[in-house]
């Protein structure tokens, strides 16, 4: 063998060795340094985790009466991903189980569809990778066709599931406070790292509105993993491991479940009283709140829907019908987005704003028919004169015209049209003690702030709107016009105004501000917080609704505390004062019509109306009160838009509310025992049903679901 044979032979002898060595090597690498790793890889490639969804915790009133609960019910959904994968876009499993169902193919394929812009309900507003609900009421005969016949129905399942049902108990809807639930997004789901997604369970579904969002992480408990192994088909062949599931939490509320549906029903019947009359009245609400800690017992917006409308999803129809105007949008809670001018309500700020001015309490005042505010002649409603009178006198007839006085006089000490440097502007600094013009904190989401128009509102307004008045001020408003001349000439006026100096604070502006008209806007709640303070003594609280929140086991998880906002800087020789002025108005006020026959010895009412103007519409009606007037526990407000007076027909469904939060009317009972409510919670017993607090009736019967509560006392 030659020399260059034999260096050939030794070459290849090493690239031999160099192999195998690096062979043993990366076997070794593989069997001993990561062996543990491959090995669980290998497991799980016959290992599959299902998520077992936990029970969303209900939520109570504050007796423990439920206002949301779980139903357990038999729900068929797609797996879009498995239908996609299909030749036909899973079309032919569609069609097989719409035959199966009963309903048009085009249904089941509509609520496939992923929602985005141009896309109508029912569409899919969650995550892609998520089981999607095609029918959350299933017949157990059909469902058993799907399970049976499964390798015609591919990506599609038929499961027992927890959805929300809503009781209506005692005749309590509440939908704007409780809010709903619908499905988490992938994009909130990228946000939630380590979150996993259970299909159409209580996990993946999140609060959107109210309460349910707010106290979503308390309701929404921690998801089980079931670890099952498979074999290469894809069978369940046994169980590796199986964490459980943990139930949520759940809520007791300051809600009362009698008082909440009293109050619904009392907007109801103003409601349908005033069309009777004649009068549009599109809107009500009203609002009940113990005036010792901001608890809120009822909160009724009119027109209201059935929550049970987002389960299962929404079709666009309803969805649609939530927010139309013409149907008048009961998505929209009237007692926290709803802003509104509160007429003569709003004195109970305006008053003392005078006082603290300057202006005696105790002086004796004109009340003229009207009141010159600068060129304009500013009236009291309907023209009517008191003569000399005190502040007492003009808080219970409701004068006008004292209070332009005040406004005016206060505007020119502050330069008028050209203000001083360091305005007093006494009547603003005063509502925005009170709470007006911005949001009271309540613990449910949306709330609006309302408006105060100061000067710098008006400078700001003005920037942002010239440049739109200006053309309207030019060019008219010719689509309103062809419906409506004279409104259509009013407009253009005020944009022409507007456009030259519309950043003015005038003397009508200052005028207006003083009897809640004009720019002012409140909502109902700012309203009754403002009520309860003055009868409370001065404290502003930050309205809750939430009480705390009941761990499964029966334990208190949290507590929902009161939480004070402020103080009103007002005297209390002042309080008492309004105070004694309030009481007389359902006496020989302008209420005393509306209380007529309402046993004030038993039950003394406070409180004040308020008629607002609206534009080319009728008026606004508004009623705030509380009671009892000498140690007041709750304040009422109730709003009723287009139908006059405030003791035409707020004031009237204030009276109905307190006749049945008391038990005023023959053979009917109170809605709070003794007039108070539950200084104690509600508890869970052994066998999980909700025990009252003691002296606040029996412990939940266990009923299905399906049963209907039982009927309240008639009216």
């Amino acid at each position: 063998m030659g020399s260059r044979s034999h260096l050939r032979l030794v070459v290849l002898h090493v690239l031999v060795m160099s192999l195998l060595l690096s062979l043993g090597g990366r076997l070794w690498y593989l069997q001993v340094m990561n062996g543990a790793h491959y090995r669980q890889v290998a497991a799980d490639n016959g290992i599959r985790d299902i998520i077992v969804p936990a029970p969303r915790g209900q939520i109570l009133d504050d007796v423990g009466r439920p206002l949301v609960r779980n139903r357990t019910a038999l729900v068929i959904s797609a797996d879009r991903t498995t239908l996609m994968r299909q030749k036909d876009g899973g079309k032919a499993v569609l069609q097989r189980l719409a035959d199966v169902l009963a309903v048009p193919y085009a249904q089941l394929a509509a609520k496939i569809q992923l929602c985005g812009a141009g896309v109508q309900r029912p569409c899919w507003t969650g995550s892609p990778y998520q089981p999607i609900p095609l029918d959350d009421h299933a017949d157990p005969r059909k469902a058993l066709q799907i399970r049976e016949r499964q390798e015609d129905f591919p990506g599609i399942t038929a499961q027992l599931q927890a959805v929300r049902d809503y009781p209506r108990t005692d005749g309590a809807g509440a939908a704007q406070a409780l809010g709903y639930l619908q499905p988490i997004t992938q994009e909130e789901l990228n946000k939630r790292k380590g979150i996993k997604v259970t299909g159409y369970s209580g996990v993946d579904l999140i609060g959107r509105d109210g309460l349910e969002s707010v106290y979503d992480g308390d309701l929404r408990g921690a998801p089980g993993v079931r670890r099952v192994l498979v074999d290469s088909q894809g069978r369940v062949t046994g169980i590796a491991s199986e964490k459980p599931p943990v139930s949520g939490g759940n809520l007791v509320t300051s809600l009362d479940a009698k008082v909440q549906g009293d109050v619904e029903g009392a907007l109801k019947h103003a409601v349908e009283a005033a069309r009777k009359r004649g009068d549009p009245a599109d809107s009500a609400a009203g609002v009940v709140m113990d005036v010792r800690t901001g608890r809120v017992l009822a909160m009724g917006s009119y027109p209201t829907y059935d929550p049970s409308v987002w389960t299962g999803g929404i079709s666009q129809n309803e969805y649609d019908a939530l927010l139309n105007k013409s149907k008048g949008q009961p998505l929209i809670s009237r007692v926290t987005q709803g802003e509104f001018a509160p007429g003569s309500t709003f004195k109970v700020s305006s008053l003392p704003a005078a006082i603290g001015d300057g202006y005696p309490l105790h002086g004796i005042y004109s009340c003229p028919s009207s009141y010159m505010v600068g060129a304009r002649a500013f009236s009291n409603f309907e023209g009517e004169s008191g003569g000399d009178i005190s502040l007492h006198q003009a808080i219970v007839m409701s004068c006008d015209t004292i209070f332009y006085r005040f406004a005016y006089e206060e505007w020119q000490r502050d330069g008028a049209m050209h203000p001083t440097k360091n305005p007093k502007d006494p009547m603003v600094k005063m509502a925005k003690a009170f709470g007006f013009g911005k949001r009271t904190g309540i613990d449910i989401v949306g709330e609006s702030g309302g408006r105060i128009p100061s000067r710098a509102w008006k400078t700001e307004y003005w920037n942002a709107t010239k440049a739109s008045d200006c053309k309207h001020g030019k060019n008219g408003y010719p689509d309103v016009a062809k419906t409506d001349p004279a409104r259509a000439a009013y407009l253009k006026l005020m944009a022409s105004e507007n456009c030259v100096d519309g950043y003015i604070f005038r003397a009508g502006d200052a005028a207006n501000f003083a009897v809640g008209q004009g720019d002012v806007l409140v909502t109902p709640l700012q309203l009754a917080r403002a009520y309860g303070a003055v009868a409370n003594g001065g404290t502003l609280w930050s309205p809750r609704i939430g009480k705390a929140v009941l761990a499964p086991n029966g334990s208190v998880a949290r507590q929902v505390a009161p939480v004070k906002a402020g103080t009103l800087p007002i005297s209390q020789k002042v309080l008492a004062y309004m105070r004694s002025a309030f009481a007389d108005v359902p006496k020989s006020g302008t209420a005393a019509g509306a209380f007529s026959g309402f046993p004030l010895n038993k039950l003394a009412v406070a409180g004040k109306t308020g008629t607002a103007e609206v534009f080319g519409k009728k008026d606004n009606s508004w009623f705030a009160s509380y009671a009892p007037a000498k140690n007041p526990h709750y304040v009422v407000v109730v709003m009723v838009t287009q139908t006059g007076t405030g003791a035409t027909t707020a004031a009237p469904a204030v009276r109905e509310i307190w006749e049945d939060m008391y038990g005023l009317r023959k053979g009917t009972t109170p809605d709070l025992p003794d007039g108070e409510v539950p200084d104690r919670l509600p508890t869970l017993a052994a066998d999980g049903t909700v025990v009252p607090p003691p002296g606040f009736g029996e412990p939940e019967e266990k009923t299905p679901a399906s049963v209907p509560a039982r009927k309240k006392h008639k009216k």
